[in-house]
């Protein structure tokens, strides 16, 4: 469950920090046209579950992020900061492919929605910065045939991505094994789910044209140009087959109309022209092909628009360049200011640059002879004029270092802003863009938010008026994690102290409890941070008040689980996989700093916790030999002599015929691993479906899932189905290449019934014997791991309670004992003589239909003996709980 809660997207955790909660409803977003024709207008609608008046909207271009982890950076489009009542909206000249989303809200205080899911407008046309060229350049490929797809322009890292026909998420090229990435180019062997949309994405954030390939199993097949052909030049056309020769007439369709039929099996267009462009197939002896869209490209110039700053500074100007290329004589430029359809600046009819002082979205084109001929528009490029405000970063708490897991805030503030009302930018070095509002936390921060924060503000209703960037506030997120503790009494009045224990493995057999830092005295609070810890750990607490204090007992134990590795003690599984059959042998060997060792496990039913024993295991030195039954579905763990834990392992045992192999330890970033689905007695004969987070990666024959080199995307819950029949899911973890001796994968955070007591009658019992004495306190462990260095030996408490495993897992349990220890602690924190007691509490559970279940708790008391007089005997008190079925043991 640890890894769920805290198991992390990408993207997407963009949603919940902008804009609501788990229940909100997403809008669907839908583009029209789909593919482009030059300069021509796309638009947008965004349409709500409930579309009841009230709503506004806003609007969102997908912009690869230049942070170095290839995410997607998400821009207002100009007029929606403040959400626009139509549902639609249009993009005009757009020339580029480009993704889009939307959301929406209403209400005062606003209610806001979840952004949509990506919608894709392709375009085919290509640009200098960024283009992606397919060789063989053809649209249609054979099953098998070798293809590469090649990014060039003003960048030296691509990636190569697409999206298939029927599909909805984009994948990159070597992450999904659809191909193989070297350098700028991407190899692809072709098969039938390679039916997709391909293009190129910059590290410096341009994306491509797009182009469209479609892969045959038959064998006929149309060759067509994979990109643009240009006006005016030359064009063939023809139609293959995979193993023989035409033999009779080819028929050649252009949008559905015969415009060839003879025996030649190729056709030429000598000078391409507009109307060329459309649909084409052909078919011979009643086989056809599948249809190709052929663009053509006019040969019209486009015109190029720089600016030598976005930001008019305080009384100032910028100068604003247009050229055409290929560069050649006898150019004027038109100059533009808001939508490309307006008049042209009367007087900024120039064949060089101009200089402008107000701000605005500027176009360009050139024009030259009589009557004037009109290269295409320049990209719009928007000018700001800075206002005499500034705008400054702050972070509260302002920390110079943050711990993975804790709250952080980042706030714009405008000095001497006034009344007046502003809209927010942000930039940031991070994959995590902060949503362009003056205040942006994080509940639980990751290393993704690490990096350097700019934000700048906007006069709501001066659009192009604007403060400059801010100077830039640098947040360094530690991969540390940091783990809270609460102790609540039952009586929540004021004056409480608490104190803070962890618990080390004693040679006895038992637990020593240390103080941490800062806890001698006791707290205020009644939480306590432990920063920086990464291994697994227990803790307890206590609370006492007055004067002289009143100390209560210690809390059960509480333990964080980890799965990162300690040198000086470590946990090994032989063979190295989650799952095993029942009746598989497995080893579990600990390794460290130390000579003596006990291997641990806490069942899957969260009921107790043992040593490697003749009950379910054999010890032979460090290692501990089990035979896997049903029984042995647990977290294991090492501890030794001299005090150290190691890092836990969750085992799971199936007594189906079906397991998914997966590693028991973590993966490090960059190595190869392979995920295997396995059978106990018989050979797969179908498709192998393999999941990550219950998506479907891999669906073909293979019972084996290949990962060359692993990132942290990969980490997750996996499992594979075969034939109607699915193994369990077990968690992967990748394990951070900077931090060889600790992974960045989240602790295992377990919470659960421990000290051997039932939670049920048998602990009323116990707690009502005690009642008028006691005060009772819960230890809850929120987040992840520990630290300490100030140690207190302390006997007070001899008492082991552990949480539940990270997921559930099948399996029973018949009988259940566990002994709970209790000794008094007098005030001041001396120990004193107390009554001691031990609880032993026996669960018989049966089957689901059986009408009653019984649990038996016998109580032995030992009293102090008082002087004069003499000991009583020690009474026994049997108590037989009747529980109705379906109730939680």
């Amino acid at each position: 469950m640890g890894h769920a809660l805290l198991g992390v997207f990408g993207l997407f955790l963009l949603n919940t920090l902008l804009y609501g909660h788990a229940e909100d409803p997403s809008p669907v977003i839908t583009v029209s046209p789909s593919w482009l024709s030059a300069g021509a207008s796309v638009t947008l609608n965004c349409r709500v579950k409930d579309p009841s008046a009230g709503w506004k909207f806003y609007w969102y271009k997908m912009v690869p992020d230049p942070s170095g982890n290839f995410y997607y950076s998400y821009e207002l489009l100009p007029g929606s900061s403040s959400g626009t009542e139509q549902d639609s909206y249009i993009v005009h000249g757009q020339t580029h492919t480009a993704g889009y989303r939307c959301r929406a809200g209403r209400g005062d205080p606003e209610y806001q929605s979840y952004t949509s899911q990506s919608k894709f407008v392709w375009s085919s046309d290509i640009h200098s910065s960024a283009s992606l060229t397919v060789s063989p350049d053809r649209a249609q490929h054979f099953t098998s045939d070798s293809v590469s797809l090649s990014c060039e322009g003003n960048s030296t890292e691509w990636r190569v991505r697409r999206l298939l026909t029927e599909g909805r998420y984009r994948s990159d090229c070597s992450s999904y094994w659809w191909g193989i990435m070297t350098g700028s180019t991407c190899n692809i062997k072709t098969d039938s789910s390679s039916d997709a949309v391909y293009w190129c994405e910059s590290r410096s954030g341009e994306i491509s044209n797009a182009v469209n390939i479609t892969v045959q199993d038959g064998d006929m097949i149309l060759l067509s140009p994979a990109r643009p052909v240009t006006e005016g030049h030359s064009v063939s056309l023809s139609c293959r087959l995979k193993r023989r020769k035409f033999d009779s007439i080819v028929f050649f369709y252009h949008n559905e109309k015969v415009i060839q039929s003879d025996s030649r099996w190729e056709l030429n267009i000598s000078a391409v022209s507009k109307s060329d462009e459309g649909f084409y197939k052909c078919r011979h002896s009643g086989r056809e092909s599948a249809q190709s869209w052929m663009s053509v490209q006019a040969n019209r110039p486009k015109a190029e628009l720089r600016a030598d700053d976005r930001d008019i500074p305080v009384g100032g100007s910028v100068t604003l360049t247009c050229s055409v290329k290929p560069s050649s004589s006898g150019w004027k430029y038109f100059w533009y200011r808001g939508e490309k359809t307006s008049e042209p600046l009367s007087s900024q009819l120039s064949a060089g640059p101009i200089r402008v002082s107000e701000g605005g979205v500027y176009w360009c084109r050139g024009g030259r002879g009589e009557p004037v001929y009109y290269t295409e528009s320049s990209d719009p490029v928007t000018i700001y004029k800075i206002s005499p405000n500034k705008a400054v970063v702050t972070l509260q708490p302002n920390w110079s270092e943050v711990y993975r897991g804790e709250r952080i805030t980042l706030r714009c503030e405008i000095t001497d802003g006034g009344d007046t009302e502003w809209e927010y930018e942000w930039r940031t070095t991070s994959s995590e863009k902060p949503p362009d509002q003056n205040e942006h936390s994080i509940t639980s921060v990751t290393r993704s938010h690490s990096g350097d924060y700019r934000c700048k503000g906007r006069k709501k209703h001066t659009q192009h008026s604007s403060t400059g960037w801010s100077d830039p506030i640098k947040l360094t997120v530690s991969d540390r994690a940091s783990v809270t503790l609460n102790c609540s009494v039952e009586d929540p009045s004021a004056g409480w102290k608490f104190y803070w224990y962890k618990m080390v493995p004693d040679p006895s057999d038992y637990y020593r409890l240390e103080l941490l830092p800062g806890s001698s005295s006791g707290t205020e609070q009644d939480s306590y941070i432990v920063r920086g810890r990464t291994l697994t750990a227990g803790y307890q607490c206590s609370a006492g008040r007055g004067d002289p204090e009143y100390q209560s007992y210690t809390s059960q134990s509480k333990f964080v689980w980890s799965s990162d590795f300690n040198s000086s003690a470590s946990l090994t599984v032989s063979p190295d996989r989650a799952q095993h059959f029942t009746s598989d042998s497995v080893s579990l060997s600990c390794e460290g700093n130390s000579t003596r060792w006990r291997v641990k496990r806490f069942s899957a039913e969260g009921r107790y916790s043992s040593a490697c024993s003749s009950s379910w295991g054999t010890m032979t030195g460090s290692t501990c030999n089990i035979k896997a039954d049903s029984t042995s579905d647990a977290v294991y763990w090492c501890e030794s002599g001299s005090g150290e834990f190691s890092n836990a392992v969750n085992i799971t045992v199936q007594d189906g015929d079906m397991i998914l192999l997966s590693p028991a330890r973590p993966v490090t970033e960059g190595h190869s691993v392979s995920l295997s689905c396995r059978f106990r007695s018989q050979t797969f004969d179908s498709t192998v479906f393999f999941y990550h987070n219950e998506k479907v990666i891999q669906s073909d024959s293979r019972w084996e899932l290949n990962i060359s080199a692993v990132s942290k995307s990969d980490e997750g819950f996996y499992k594979c189905r075969h034939s109607g029949r699915e193994s369990a899911q077990s968690w992967m973890s990748v394990q951070a290449v900077s931090r060889p001796d600790s992974s960045s994968f989240p602790v295992l955070l377990v919470v659960g019934l421990v000290c051997g007591i039932v939670a049920f009658i048998p602990l009323i019992v116990l707690l009502c014997y005690r009642a008028s004495k006691d005060t009772c306190f819960k230890s809850l462990v929120q987040s992840e791991s520990s630290n300490t260095d100030h140690v207190v030996n302390l006997d007070e408490t001899e008492c082991s309670e552990y949480s539940s495993p990270p997921h559930d897992a099948g399996g029973s349990q018949d009988v259940t004992y566990s002994t709970v220890q209790i000794k008094r602690v007098g005030k001041k924190g001396k120990q004193q003589t107390a009554e001691e007691r031990s609880v032993y509490s026996e669960v018989r559970t049966r089957a689901a239909d059986d009408s009653l279940l019984y649990s038996q708790v016998v109580i032995h008391n030992k009293y102090k003996k008082k002087k004069g007089q003499s000991a009583p005997a020690a009474a026994d008190e049997s108590v037989y709980s009747e529980v109705k079925p379906g109730s939680s043991l």
